[in-house]
């Protein structure tokens, strides 16, 4: 998830695309560059490793200028932040660079061919091949070079291209859920990411959508698909506040982060789940096989949402892979005496990779000659330099304090892993493994569906908003469900909740129970649904208000259940990545009736550093 703009006008595009970079830098702070056309018909540009405010520092120093340039901030995925790895990439002649916001796929098939044919690559990215690809298709017209090597990338992207060969001239492309914005100025055009990057120059604009190139010039635009094929679409006036259109029109990020987990769970299943429906993640884990054939216990460690993903990935790995998998908070592994060896992996679940208790935990492992898993959002953190091997979640930056879409890809992270690991070890039948894999596929449009019932969802929160406790309940895989929904609430609400696994109702929660304490069970189809129905009776005796998650249809829970928040019905084993969402919302709509701080809550913070 990495900041895009593009100008082309009458005016120095230098300072125009810097001011409009600061207003991505949400999306991406591990390097900024910039390329432009000077005067002369050169192209020319600079770049630096870190913030925005080191590009700057440089430009200072050593300034450039031209009427048409692209800009880029970073979010780090192919290759560690740096110098080098930053953005804009050329090609060999440095006649032509490209911007870039994605991921290839095919990537690596395409630099080794790229390779024997002589080209020379001065980085660790993917996005570099974009910029080999285009020089090598490039018979004379630009826009036929880009369209000739859009059809040979796999995956989803926006990316922009300039070249000295095109002077007044930029061209951009979008596949897949990577935005791009065209505004219309007066004698110039600008693109972004985001809206709000260029909502200060112009509030015309279009959207790009998927398959769609847009050529700009200072006089305007040609909007077409791959093929070359004309389109035509209204221009839209833009009547949000930069705040606002910073959102997306979202009243909070946090809202805005709920309602882009459906992009964000294709974002990490991306070149993962093969056409057979197998997990591929050997070249990316750079883990050696024998040494996970040859384990013999795990042990799953992290913090608040991420010991959460942890706990389902915990029955994930019981159920596919049959080993022993111990749970534990990262704050009492590094103190617990933990019985660790060469042949017990260690799993470290953490969105930034700096969770100060996240990090300590490594040591302790490392120390104890355990390999180490770190699942993570950030390239080059520190959890990522710790461990053996890294799975990311490729979940982007994420704004609101309380994690949503964080704890949506570290648990399917956590599902790839389990059916790699399972496929290598053998332990679970390669038919019922593909069932699952071919089951993520689903999870994007499951989700989507939770989504739409957001308004219905409002409606039950205005009448439980004065509830001075909520229980949540859930069993087997949907216990972590209880134990994230209830977190999500206090978190964001203030009201005090709590999740138990519902078979210990009768060991003292019950007692809790009357009709000023809801309770919200998960209720959706799998070996428990019966066992949670018999559970929410129970509380339905004490007098309390129940709230089910459920698969649509089912006349059992209807009938129970004074609410009900439907859900779509996937694999059991799937099911706590679409069972979260109406609690999220629930928490959401909640905290902000009562007129909460949704996005920074207070006394938290999005990365806890310190102990």
């Amino acid at each position: 998830m990495c900041g895009i703009v593009g100008y082309v006008g009458h005016r120095d595009g230098v300072p125009i695309i810097i001011d409009s970079l600061r207003r991505l830098e949400y999306r991406g702070y591990d390097s900024a560059g910039i390329a432009v056309i000077d005067s002369g018909g050169k192209l020319d540009g600079s770049k630096a490793e870190g913030k925005l405010s080191r590009l700057i520092e440089r430009l200072e120093s050593e300034p450039l200028s031209g009427t048409t340039g692209l800009g880029h901030t970073r979010w780090a995925t192919h290759g560690r932040p740096s110098d080098i790895n930053a953005h804009p990439h050329a090609d060999c002649s440095n006649r032509l660079a490209v911007v870039h916001n994605g991921i290839i796929e095919n990537y690596s098939t395409l630099r080794e061919r790229l390779l024997a044919l002589g080209h020379t690559f001065k980085s660790e990215t993917d996005t570099e091949v974009i910029a080999h690809l285009i020089e090598d298709n490039d018979e004379g017209n630009l826009v036929e070079a880009v369209r000739r090597t859009l059809k040979q990338v796999r995956g989803a992207y926006a990316l922009g291209v300039i070249s000295s060969d095109a002077p007044g001239q930029l061209v951009f492309a979008r596949s897949g859920a990577s935005p791009l914005v065209v505004g219309i100025g007066e004698r110039e055009m600008f693109v972004a990411s985001d809206t709000p990057a260029i909502l200060k120059y112009t509030r015309k604009q279009i959207i790009l959508r998927e398959n769609e190139m847009v050529v700009i010039d200072a006089n305007g635009y040609a909007l077409t698909d791959f093929d070359g094929l004309p389109i035509e679409r209204d221009v839209t006036q833009v009547m949000w506040d930069a705040g606002s259109a910073e959102k997306d029109g979202f009243k909070h990020f946090m809202l805005k982060e709920m309602f882009v987990q459906p992009s964000v769970v294709k974002e990490t299943l991306a070149g993962r789940i093969d056409e057979s429906g197998d997990s591929q993640l050997a070249a990316e884990l750079q883990i050696d096989e024998g040494l996970l054939r040859a384990m013999t216990k795990i042990s799953v460690t992290g913090c608040g949402t991420a010991f959460h993903a942890g706990m389902v990935g915990m029955y994930l790995l019981r159920s596919l892979c049959k080993l022993p998998v111990e749970m534990e908070l990262a704050s009492e592994f590094r103190y617990g005496d933990r019985v660790l060896d060469p042949r017990t992996l260690t799993i470290a679940m953490s969105q930034s990779g700096e969770t100060a208790d996240t990090v300590e935990a490594v040591k302790v492992a490392r120390d104890a000659g355990s390999p180490v898993l770190g699942i993570c959002n950030v390239l080059g953190s520190h959890l990522t330099r710790l461990a053996d091997g890294v799975l990311y979640t490729r979940g982007g930056p994420e704004i609101g304090v309380a994690a949503t879409k964080t704890y949506v890809s570290q648990t399917v992270a956590m599902v790839l892993f389990a059916l790699y690991l399972a496929r290598i070890r053998r332990s679970e039948s390669v038919e019922r493994l593909r069932e699952i894999g071919e089951g993520t596929k689903l999870l994007s449009a499951a989700i989507d569906l939770c989504l739409n019932a957001s308004d219905e969802i409002r409606k039950v929160a205005r009448r439980l908003r004065r509830a001075r406790s909520v229980l949540f309940i859930g069993r087997y895989v949907n216990f972590p469900t209880a134990l994230e929904g209830a977190l999500k609430l206090k978190e964001i609400s203030y009201i005090h909740a709590e999740g138990y696994a519902a078979g210990e109702m009768k060991h003292g929660p019950i007692a809790l129970l009357d009709a000023k304490v809801p309770v919200v069970g998960i209720v959706t189809d799998g070996r428990v649904r019966e066992k949670m129905l018999s559970n929410l009776a129970e509380a339905k005796a004490r007098e309390a208000k129940i709230i089910a998650i459920a698969n649509y249809g089912d006349d059992e829970v209807a009938e129970l259940a004074d609410h009900v928040f439907w859900v779509p019905k996937v694999d059991e084993l799937l099911s706590p990545i679409v069972n979260i969402v109406p609690l999220q919302l629930l928490a959401y709509h909640i905290a902000d009736i009562e007129g909460k701080d949704v996005d920074q809550p207070r006394n938290l913070a999005k990365t806890v550093t310190v102990e």
